[in-house]
C-alpha cells in the first residue's frame, strides 16, 4: 500500500503554534484556539488586518522546524513502515517557501530520522501525486487531476461535516487502514521487486 500522509495538522501541530504565537504578539483576544477553528485554510479564520501577522509567523525562521508532533503521530508512522506500508509524507509548502521547505525536511529528520527524508513529497497540487490513500486534514482537496488516492480525513474541528473515511486519532490508525489493505494491489518496481522502504 502506498500511503500519503500530510504534514501540517496531521503530523505536526500547526494550528496550536499559530495560536500560541498570535497570543505572544498581543492578539490573545482575537487568536483562535485550535478547538474553535471552523474554517480551512486558517487564513479564513482571521480578519484582514491580522493576515500580515499570520503570514509573518508562518514565514519566520524556525516556525516549521519547531512544530510539536501531533499526539501519537510519530510512533504510528514508524509502526506503519515496520508493518510494510509504503509511507510518503505529502505536504503543501507555503508561498513564502524560503524557510518552510528546508524546515519541513528538518522536522522529519528530527522526529522520524534522516532516512525518512527520502520519503518527502512537496507539492502545491496533491491530486497529481499517485497513491492508494491520502491522510489529510484538508476537507476539500482540489487540483488539476482526478486523484488516484482515497481521501482519509484526519479529524480536526473544521472538517467534521465531511463524509467518508476518518482518522480520529493516531491511536486507531489500524482500524481505518487495515480494511483497505486487502483491496490494494501489490506495487512492484521496474524489475518486479516490491517497492519498499526508502525507495522513491
Amino acid at each position: 500500500m502506498l500511503l500519503l500522509i500530510d504534514q501540517d495538522n496531521v503530523l505536526a501541530d500547526f494550528s496550536r503554534v499559530i495560536y500560541t504565537e498570535m497570543c505572544a504578539r498581543g492578539h490573545r483576544d482575537r487568536a483562535v484556539p485550535p478547538a474553535k477553528q471552523t474554517t480551512y485554510p486558517i487564513e479564513e479564520q482571521y480578519p484582514p488586518e491580522l493576515l500580515g501577522e499570520l503570514k509573518s509567523i508562518c514565514a519566520a525562521e524556525g516556525f516549521f522546524r519547531s512544530l510539536p508532533p501531533i499526539e501519537g503521530a510519530v510512533p504510528a508512522v514508524k509502526e506503519m513502515v515496520a508493518e510494510g506500508i509504503d509511507v510518503r509524507i505529502c505536504t503543501h509548502p507555503i508561498q513564502a517557501y524560503r524557510n518552510c521547505v528546508g524546515e519541513k525536511y528538518e522536522w522529519v529528520e528530527r522526529h522520524l530520522g534522516a532516512a525518512f527524508t527520502t520519503r518527502m513529497i512537496l507539492t502545491r497540487d496533491k491530486t497529481v501525486i499517485a497513491g492508494d490513500a491520502l491522510i489529510d486534514d484538508n476537507p476539500d482537496i482540489t487540483g488539476s487531476c482526478a486523484p488516484s488516492w482515497r481521501h482519509i480525513v484526519f479529524d480536526q474541528p473544521y472538517n467534521r461535516t465531511v463524509a467518508g473515511p476518518r482518522l480520529r486519532s493516531w491511536a486507531n490508525w489500524r482500524a481505518v487502514i487495515d480494511p483497505m489493505l486487502a483491496s490494494v494491489p501489490l506495487r512492484t518496481g521496474a524489475a518486479g521487486s516490491v517497492v519498499g522502504v526508502g525507495v522513491i
